[in-house]
C-alpha cells in the first residue's frame, strides 16, 4: 500500500484550500448560516471554475482524470473550510456518473450544474426502495442537496437507479446544524437503470464522508490548539499543563487513526481491492474518533467553546452530523464483527 500523493494530488489539494480559503472566511460563514439554506452559490460556482468539482471524473467529462482518492482530498478540505455547499455527495454522485460511462451527466456537474445525488438514507447497504419494471416506491430519508439535484441516484432491491427529483416528493428535514437534507418519496416513479454496484457505491460514499470528518475533527483540533497557547491563566498559557496537554495529545492520535484508516479505505477501493473491513473501520473511526476529538475541544475551550460568535460550533455541528450521517458507529460496528466472524 503507498500512501504518497503525487506532485499533481498536491496540487489539486492546495488549489481547494486555496478557493475555501477565500470564500469560507468567518464573516462569510456568518452570513450563510443566518440564512434558510445553507448554501453559498459563488463558491460552487467558484470551484467549478477552478475544477474542483471534476476531481474525481475523467478527462473525457471534463474532469481532471481523478478516482477516490482526489476526491477525498477535495472532502478533507471541505470539512476544514466548513464549507456551505454539498460537495462530498455531489463529488461521489459525480464518481459513479463517470465510473457508469455517464459522461454527459458528469459534463453538467463539472461545470457546475446541478448535482446528481445519492439516496442511501441511514443505513446505507439496505435499500428502502422496490423497484417493478423500472418503476420505484419506497421512501429514503436524509438525501443531501435533493432539493438541487438534477437526479438522485436510488439504490433498490434489485439495482440501482437514476430518477429526476421532480418526479418523486421532497420535503425537507432540519438535522443538526442550519443544512438542511430532504426526505425522498417515491410512488411508482420512473426510473433508468445505471450499471453501479450497490455496495461498492455505499462504500465510495461513506469513505468521501469519513474525508469530510477528518478536516472538520483537525481543525477543530488546530483551533483549540491556538486557543490553549494564547489563553493564560495563573500568569502561563494553559496549553503548558499537562491535563491539556494530555487531553490534547489523545485528540491528535484520533485524528491520526481518522485519517490513516479513511486513506486506506480509499485507496483499497480506488484500486479495486477488497475493502468492506476497512471502510467499516474508517467509519467507526470518523464517527467516534471525532466525537471524542470534538468533546476536547468544547473542554478546553471552556465558555468560549459555546460562544455563536466563536467558529468552534461549526466544527462541532459539522462532526455531529457526519457522525450520525450513512450510519452512527454502532451499525458499522455490527457489520464489522459480522464480517470479521
Amino acid at each position: 500500500m503507498d500512501l504518497s500523493f503525487t506532485e499533481e494530488q498536491e496540487a489539486l489539494r492546495g488549489l481547494a484550500r486555496e478557493v475555501f480559503a477565500g470564500h469560507c472566511t468567518d464573516e462569510r460563514l456568518r452570513e450563510i448560516g443566518s440564512g434558510s439554506e445553507r448554501y453559498d452559490l459563488a463558491l460552487w460556482e467558484a470551484l467549478a471554475r477552478a475544477n474542483v468539482l471534476g476531481a474525481g471524473t475523467p478527462e473525457a467529462a471534463g474532469g481532471i482524470g481523478g478516482g477516490l482518492i482526489e476526491v477525498c482530498m477535495v472532502c478533507e478540505e471541505a470539512g476544514r473550510a466548513t464549507a456551505p455547499v454539498p460537495l462530498g455527495p455531489a463529488l461521489v454522485g459525480a464518481l459513479a456518473l463517470a465510473r457508469a460511462g455517464r459522461t454527459q451527466e458528469a459534463l453538467a456537474f463539472v461545470e457546475g450544474g446541478a448535482p446528481v445525488v445519492p439516496a442511501l438514507g441511514d443505513d446505507p447497504f439496505t435499500p428502502t426502495v422496490i423497484a417493478r419494471d423500472d418503476r420505484l416506491t419506497g421512501t429514503v430519508s436524509f438525501v443531501p442537496a435533493a432539493a438541487r439535484a438534477a437526479a438522485i441516484i436510488v439504490p433498490t432491491d434489485v439495482g440501482v437507479f437514476l430518477v429526476e427529483p421532480g418526479s418523486a416528493t421532497v420535503d425537507r428535514q432540519q438535522p443538526t446544524g442550519t443544512e438542511p437534507l430532504y426526505r425522498v418519496t417515491l410512488d411508482g416513479v420512473p426510473s433508468e437503470p445505471i450499471d453501479l454496484d450497490h455496495a461498492s457505491f455505499a462504500q465510495t460514499a461513506i469513505v468521501a464522508l469519513c474525508a469530510e470528518q477528518v478536516g472538520v475533527a483537525e481543525a477543530a483540533l488546530r483551533l483549540t490548539a491556538a486557543y490553549t497557547s494564547g489563553r493564560e491563566q495563573f500568569g502561563k498559557p494553559i496549553g503548558s499543563f499537562q491535563a491539556v496537554q494530555q487531553r490534547a495529545a489523545d485528540a491528535y492520535i484520533d485524528v491520526e487513526a481518522m485519517r490513516w484508516t479513511m486513506w486506506e479505505a480509499a485507496w483499497r477501493l480506488d484500486e479495486g481491492l477488497a475493502a468492506a473491513e476497512h471502510v467499516e473501520i474508517a467509519k467507526v473511526w470518523a464517527s467516534e474518533g471525532a466525537a471524542r476529538v470534538l468533546a476536547a475541544a468544547q473542554h478546553l475551550h471552556g465558555g468560549m467553546g459555546v460562544d455563536l460568535d466563536y467558529p468552534l460550533h461549526r466544527y462541532t455541528f459539522a462532526a455531529r452530523r457526519n457522525e450520525l450521517a450513512l450510519g452512527g458507529a454502532a451499525p458499522h460496528l455490527a457489520r464489522l464483527g459480522d464480517l470479521i466472524a
